[in-house]
């Protein structure tokens, strides 16, 4: 959904015509992959983090537009809502001292961005759902002034014919509607992108979807919206809420959510393209001139345009991704279930963690997707989401025994996964001491059971305990996660509450 979109009214030989491109798009895909024509191996990684902007308050700035004039990087981009920033990291090879690289370009670019908003009186907050957000934040008049999100968000209200409605049960219940797609740009996250060759991309794709539940589980950082405690990891009903086309009759007819965890393993990255088109209508069919055949019959590589616009507007918690780079398509697995923040070190060791433990199972010689079916792995993110670092998961039984077994998350991190992931790491070449210090910030989490949802829940219900009204807990909360993610101890370190008034005289 980078690209740029005109804004503009679509009648209905627009919709078949798109469509007609699209099945010319995927026949001009599965040439490709037939004819070998992608990528060789490079090891190549991205990062994409969604970010806010706050006041010193601790509320919401609605102040993008002028934060970007002031940083003035292609670097950072809008995102849907005017509290938003889109901060992209440039790919890097797997290996070596990757990660702390890594590390110092996130915390330089960060630093820069935090600085040109104190210009105009904001601040950079990098945390999964901001717990300040009022309902009136969440409305069509703030959504990002760029005509992409204005069309996206006319064509899915216009699906849907009526209000959407949010409703999570979680500690608190939070029932409300909304009249736009605006409360999605709640949801902050981190992307992980992996380049791979067609052969690997199921194994990989497969292995990130077994692990979803640890990420979450170990990861979890948006426990609050507008006003109440709600699940560990709040981002996923609320996104699949906040873009649901289905009126509740599609949806008792069992017609699929265009945000979903998917519904089988898969044997190629075909499948998932194929199902976008056999599922899912067209949001956006803004058509492109070129015809990926013909393009493909003079020898030339497709841009695939209406396949990259609609892949874009089906929210796969890992989505295939087609791409072109220096004349060369390849294939990467956008991994876009981790929250953002709390902070850097938080992030890079989350980032450490899946790359490790998705490359050793993608190579096991039994995997985890020929031993879990795909609904105990659904069931597995929904109770990650809702618990957190309290979740319990099922997972195969070691040993000759099979079948699955409920186990703690902590416990299925600390003896099980990581490792794992230590080994993918090496596979990787990433060094030693990156590997050892990013995956001992996982395991220093699972010991002390602490996430981000966690220490902000706490925070919180100390704030309360200290005489605070809600909504001045949740600023206080807000306040005190913001500058200790700014001094980038890692979240297991914080101290829980809010700091010691300093004494007048």
């Amino acid at each position: 959904m980078g690209e740029k979109v005109v804004a503009g009214r679509f009648d209905l030989s627009d919709r078949q015509l798109y469509r007609d491109k699209l099945r010319r798009c995927l026949a001009g895909l599965e040439r490709l992959l037939a004819e070998k024509r992608f990528d060789r191996p490079k090891n190549l990684m991205g990062l994409e983090i969604e970010l806010n902007l706050t006041g010193a308050d601790g509320m919401p700035r609605m102040l993008n537009a002028e934060v970007l004039e002031r940083i003035a990087s292609r670097d950072f981009q809008t995102e849907l809502a005017m509290f938003n920033l889109e901060v992209n990291i440039a790919p890097h090879r797997l290996g070596g001292r990757v990660f702390d690289r890594l590390g110092e370009e996130l915390r330089t670019s960060l630093a820069y961005a935090d600085r040109k908003a104190g210009e105009v009186d904001a601040g950079i907050v990098m945390i999964g759902i901001l717990p300040t957000l009022d309902r009136d934040d969440l409305v069509s008049s703030n959504l990002s002034a760029v005509d992409r999100y204005a069309l996206l968000n006319e064509q899915i209200v216009a699906a849907r014919g009526e209000d959407f409605v949010l409703d999570i049960d979680g500690v608190e219940h939070l029932t409300c509607t909304s009249k736009s797609i605006a409360p999605e740009a709640a949801c902050t996250s981190v992307q992980l992108h992996l380049q791979v060759t067609p052969a690997r991309f199921a194994d990989v794709w497969n292995a990130a979807q077994a692990v979803t539940a640890a990420q979450i589980a170990v990861g979890a950082n948006s426990p609050f919206l507008f006003g109440r405690e709600l699940w560990r990891e709040s981002r996923p009903p609320l996104f699949l809420q906040s873009t649901d086309t289905r009126p509740p009759e599609l949806q008792a007819q069992g017609v699929r959510p265009r945000t979903w965890f998917g519904e089988r393993w898969i044997s190629s990255a075909y499948e998932l393209f194929e199902e976008n088109l056999r599922f899912f209508p067209a949001v956006l069919p803004i058509c492109d001139e070129e015809d990926p055949l013909d393009v493909l019959d003079a020898g030339g590589v497709p841009t695939l345009a209406e396949l990259v616009l609609h892949n874009g507007t089906v929210y796969r918690w890992n989505r295939p991704v087609y791409g072109i780079a220096d004349g060369v398509p390849h294939l990467r697995v956008e991994n876009r279930v981790l929250p953002a923040g709390p902070t850097v070190t938080d992030v890079i060791a989350n980032t450490a963690f899946y790359y490790g433990l998705v490359r050793a199972l993608a190579e096991e010689s039994r995997p985890v997707w020929t031993r879990l079916s795909f609904e105990a792995a659904e069931a597995n993110f929904d109770a990650a989401c809702r618990d957190g670092i309290d979740a319990r998961l099922q997972w195969p039984r070691r040993g000759r025994y099979g079948g699955t077994a409920e186990v703690d998350a902590v416990s299925l991190v600390r003896d099980e996964l990581l490792p794992l992931a230590e080994a993918g790491l090496d596979a990787w070449g990433v060094e030693r001491a990156d590997r050892d210090f990013y995956l001992g910030v996982i395991e220093e989490r699972c010991r002390r059971r602490v996430n981000g949802a966690s220490w902000q829940a706490a925070t919180f219900h100390r704030a309360l305990e200290a005489g605070l009204s809600r909504d001045a807990a949740l600023a206080a909360t807000t306040r005190r996660y913001r500058d200790l993610m700014h001094q980038g101890e890692p979240v297991h370190t914080w101290p829980v509450g809010l700091p010691e008034p300093v004494p007048l005289g």
